[in-house]
């Protein structure tokens, strides 16, 4: 379909700072114009219109932070059901980030991601190459050849870089191709044995604890070595009140730093784990209920500056396990926009201009991709369109991720993703993905 017209909806943009009610014209896979006629189309045999009475539309959610784990741990998840995923979530770009085997260090490994995400034609994939070979911290990868190779960002997942030195040098390679570093706030020798947040309740628990002193200590350092390089520097994953008020004071002297959550993190706290449920299991852990609060006060005043999936996807027996051998991760794509609206929107801390920000244009400025995130004419024609007033419970046996290890399953969330626009191309709708 080359001409879409979307009438009636609610448009929200915030790269615009825009939000009104009108219509939105997309031709030949681009954005072509707002405020066009409703009769547009009306003598256009192939031209297609969406009806978004009571809607909001969006241009599509960008994930910054997504593990597809293809390829090597293919009985986790594929590229082809990750962006399955990512559709049912209303993301139109994921950044894949390079937790596979083998690591995406060399031009081949992300010609093979790229080359397989365009076979499964779903939503768009950047990858997010290895900032060290294998990942080990060791030595760096071939910088260079991988932004050749279409590298938009780098990062070692989530193995933290601790070589000091090591991170000093990357990000001096990256400044030359204005490439951010995207670092995982860990100190390893602090959390070694650790399976949740160090506080009351795994003392309580009697869980080995992993000290919210892990992930400061790790994003002063990281902070540190980009003021002192002038790097870009991006936390992928804030939970600590601590860390926000770190951050707050580096954004205030001019430190080139961003950062990201995931709504998990604003929406449970430690005491969740009380359950001994593996679904609850994450890295960063759950905090304390104090540490939630400082960091919606972070995304409420804009120290947060990202809300991404963190989708980390494992098969079903692996998470059946006892709490300490069960691996770090959940899903996050299919219910990251509706626990924003649920835990974000609703009780009124962001209005709805605030959070898509967080997941459209700011996650497209970190990344460097000047034609996503945004409804201006002439950028891609990604759109998501948004029920805001579904209710509906979470069922991870409906999930089109292969994995299920979610901890809001059962749970009832508000907003919910009802089309999603890739490049011009409708391809998911109201639950189905579209051909």
């Amino acid at each position: 379909m080359s001409r879409i017209l979307i009438q009636n909806g609610r448009v929200i943009d915030p790269s615009q700072s825009l939000d009104r009610v009108t219509n939105l014209l997309i031709e030949h896979g681009r954005i072509a114009a707002l405020d066009v006629p409703a009769d547009h189309l009306s003598g256009d045999p192939e031209g297609r219109v969406i009806d978004a009475a009571g809607r909001i539309v969006s241009p599509g959610l960008i994930d910054l932070g997504t593990q597809l784990r293809e390829p090597g741990h293919e009985e986790d998840e594929t590229i082809h059901t990750g962006t399955a995923a990512a559709l049912a979530g209303g993301f139109t770009t994921v950044a894949c980030l390079p937790g596979t085997d083998p690591p995406l260090d060399s031009q081949g490994t992300v010609e093979f991601v790229q080359h397989q995400a365009e076979r499964a034609d779903h939503c768009n994939v950047v990858v997010i190459a290895c900032v060290s070979k294998n990942r080990e911290g060791k030595e760096l990868a071939e910088i260079g050849q991988l932004v050749q190779a279409g590298a938009v960002a780098f990062s070692d997942g989530d193995a933290p870089i601790a070589n000091a030195e090591l991170m000093r040098r990357a990000f001096q390679y990256c400044l030359m191709f204005d490439k951010p570093i995207l670092s995982h706030a860990e100190v390893k020798e602090l959390t070694a044995a650790g399976v949740m947040h160090d506080g009351l309740e795994s003392l309580i628990l009697g869980l080995p604890g992993m000290p919210a002193a892990a992930e400061e200590v790790m994003v002063s350092r990281d902070i540190s070595i980009a003021e002192a390089t002038g790097g870009r520097l991006h936390i992928l994953q804030v939970s600590t009140a601590g860390s926000v008020e770190i951050l707050r004071r580096a954004k205030a002297r001019g430190v080139k730093v961003t950062a990201g959550i995931s709504p998990h993190l604003f929406t449970l706290s430690d005491r969740s784990l009380r359950t001994f449920d593996s679904n609850y299991k994450t890295n960063p852990p759950l905090r304390s209920q104090q540490d939630v609060e400082a960091c919606i006060g972070g995304l409420v005043d804009g120290t947060i500056d990202v809300i991404c999936s963190q989708h980390s996807p494992h098969a079903e027996e692996k998470k059946m396990r006892e709490l300490d051998l069960a691996p770090f991760g959940i899903v996050g794509l299919e219910t990251a926009l509706s626990l924003v609206v649920t835990q974000l929107i609703e009780p009124g801390h962001l209005d709805w201009s605030s959070a898509l920000a967080k997941l459209t244009c700011q996650p497209a400025a970190v990344l460097g991709l000047s034609n996503k995130g945004t409804l201006r004419p002439g950028a891609d024609a990604d759109v998501t369109i948004i029920d805001p007033q579904a209710q509906w419970q979470v069922d991870t046996s409906r999930f089109f991720s292969k994995s299920r290890c979610s901890p809001f399953h059962g749970r009832t969330l508000r907003g919910r993703v009802e089309t999603v626009i890739v490049g011009g191309r409708v391809k998911f709708h109201a639950e189905a993905l579209v051909s």
